[in-house]
């Protein structure tokens, strides 16, 4: 049996997915988008991967420092939420409220219940879930 050598590729983890900037960005819309939600700062919290309350009363100050990239990825998946709930609903209003509203497809719970278990796939799935439904037109 013969193997063939593949060619390395270059690669550079230095560079981000999602620049400083961006990052800082996302970060004050997120904020915006939690007030829209009308979250609890608890829940605000668990969905940004268990920020610690001082951290999330700092961002609410302005005061938003070094974003892992973790806390990068759920923030752009949390914002893929929201454009898909755009998408879906005319009214954004109806958007902000299905979040809260108890969802057959989630075995009876809300959006926001799922996403509450805090892992980052909780959000995945939800995104998911709006890119099917957004999809299936």
């Amino acid at each position: 049996m013969q193997f063939t050598t593949l060619e390395q590729t270059s690669a550079n983890p230095s560079v981000p997915i999602i620049t400083d900037e961006e990052a800082t960005a996302l970060a004050r819309a997120t904020i915006n988008l939690f007030r829209t939600w009308q979250l609890s700062d608890l829940e605000a919290r668990t969905l940004l991967g268990g920020m610690a309350p001082r951290t999330w009363a700092r961002w609410k100050e302005g005061n938003i420092g070094r974003i892992d990239r973790d806390l990068r990825a759920r923030m752009a998946i949390l914002m893929g939420i929201h454009k898909g709930l755009r998408y879906l609903f005319t009214d954004p209003a109806r958007g902000y409220v299905w979040i809260r509203k108890p969802n057959a497809n989630f075995g009876g719970q809300s959006a926001l219940d799922v996403m509450m278990r805090g892992e980052i796939t909780d959000l995945i799935d939800i995104r998911s879930y709006l890119d099917a439904e957004r999809g299936a037109w």
